[in-house]
């Protein structure tokens, strides 16, 4: 146990006549938590829990969430304050080592991230291998998954090595991933420059040609640097876990973030913000304005479900939402700019907000809902959403790795279940069988 946790005072458990104390803890944000490590062991049963919604699996040091209050901090840091002031690469930083950087750490990651960013020659040869039109989040999986054998770990990982190798993800997640797309249309790889820092060598490996000069917006870099940002991580969710999970086994390190890549695909989790898109090109097809879907999303029984409102941990507002909305807006409005779908979302969130059927069930937008709006005004495909949400969420998978490999000891994780299937059975010959 973390020697930041407070001994409470025991919990009393009453089970078949017979008490049992079970320790009990704070976290430093005054989060309450029972121990029931030992509950199998001394009373025979086990907790159900459907979803972990109410089990805590591990500590952590990286990311507080309180749900009902609407608060993010990542190291402690206030999500508004770092999405103001600060830049991916810095917050990559703070995520994984703990601290924001000086100037000279700050500098020595963005150089070692830029000299990172070129994959081996050799995993060239694997996108030629996919089918035109292949999903990028699968060519993603599969690269980052085939990086183990292009840059083999050793046994023992020393410090150094694990550096290299955090760089290594971080930087080429996005080459890969640009990489990817370039595939996807049947144009020519564009490399990393060291004219570039992070996100606008993103964009412009995506973006640019041979024959085609990409030109930055300032106001585009800056919103998807600050979608990075809000997304870089988000305590135990699916694909989080997934890499802890993984992870525990002590499977390599590109296994693992494989692992969290393909928990991320589902449209439930790393795809919400693509179901937003698939919800206005809906909408348009059938030539509403949003008002009438509205309408429908209110009764149950229409099939119809608002995407991109509510959030399974935020009860009140996603602050998320909050900060993206306000560069949202700045995006929106830019000259230039004429989706129909865009238009749609307005009038979408126009009505939303001011209708007492979600304000009264605190449906307010989330985060998915105005980074599919921004992605989508910034020109980055539908299907490129989720990959984007994997660049940000890199560093905070590699954060997660880090600290569990760190700790005092890796437990293997391992749940239990109630099984619900047929009692004991014969085996019966077939010809006796029904």
């Amino acid at each position: 146990m973390s020697d930041k946790l407070k001994l409470l005072t025991p919990a009393t458990l009453i089970l078949d006549d017979k008490s049992y104390s079970l320790p009990t803890y704070m976290g430093v944000e005054g989060e309450r938590a029972i121990d029931i490590t030992k509950l199998r062991n001394q009373t025979g049963y086990v907790t159900l829990d459907d979803g972990y919604g109410n089990t805590g699996a591990c500590e952590s040091a990286i990311t507080y969430i309180d749900g009902e209050k609407g608060i993010l901090r990542y190291r402690g840091y206030p999500i508004e304050e770092l999405a103001e002031h600060s830049r991916f690469v810095e917050v990559s930083y703070l995520l994984l080592y703990g601290e924001l950087p000086n100037s000279e750490q700050l500098l020595k990651f963005s150089t070692r991230l830029n000299e990172s960013s070129i994959i081996h020659e050799d995993v060239h040869h694997f996108f030629n291998s996919f089918p035109r039109g292949s999903h990028p989040m699968g060519i993603l999986a599969t690269m980052v998954a085939s990086l183990s054998t292009f840059y083999p770990l050793p046994d023992q990982l020393d410090a150094d090595t694990e550096v290299q190798i955090v760089a290594n993800l971080v930087s080429q997640v996005r080459t890969i991933a640009a990489f990817s797309y370039k595939k996807s249309i049947g144009e020519p790889l564009v490399y990393p420059s060291i004219k570039y820092k992070y996100t606008s060598n993103f964009l412009n490996m995506m973006f640019s040609s041979p024959v085609r000069d990409y030109q930055l917006d300032h106001d585009i870099v800056r919103a998807i640097d600050m979608l990075l940002i809000l997304h870089a991580d988000h305590e135990q969710n699916c694909s989080t876990s997934s890499v802890r999970t993984a992870g525990s086994s002590m499977a390599n390190v590109y296994a693992v973030i494989t692992a969290g890549i393909a928990a991320l695909w589902g449209p439930r989790h790393g795809g919400a913000n693509q179901e937003v898109i698939k919800m206005l090109e809906q909408i348009h097809a059938e030539g509403g304005d949003g008002t009438e879907f509205i309408n429908q999303a209110k009764d149950k029984n229409s099939g119809r479900r608002l995407m991109g409102f509510g959030h399974r941990v935020y009860k009140n507002f996603d602050p998320r939402a909050q900060v993206l909305k306000k560069h949202c807006d700045k995006l929106l409005n830019k000259p230039g700019i004429n989706d129909p779908l865009l238009d749609i979302a307005r009038r979408i969130e126009e009505i939303a907000l001011n209708d007492d059927y979600f304000i009264s069930r605190k449906l307010y937008p989330n985060v998915d809902f105005y980074s599919g709006l921004i992605l989508r005004a910034a020109g980055i495909p539908t299907d490129m959403f989720t990959v984007l949400f994997a660049i940000g969420r890199m560093p905070g998978w590699l954060a997660h790795w880090r600290e569990m490999i760190h700790g005092e000891q890796v437990t293997i994780y391992r749940p239990r279940q109630i099984y619900v299937g047929e009692t004991l059975r014969h085996y019966q010959d077939i010809k006796q069988r029904v």
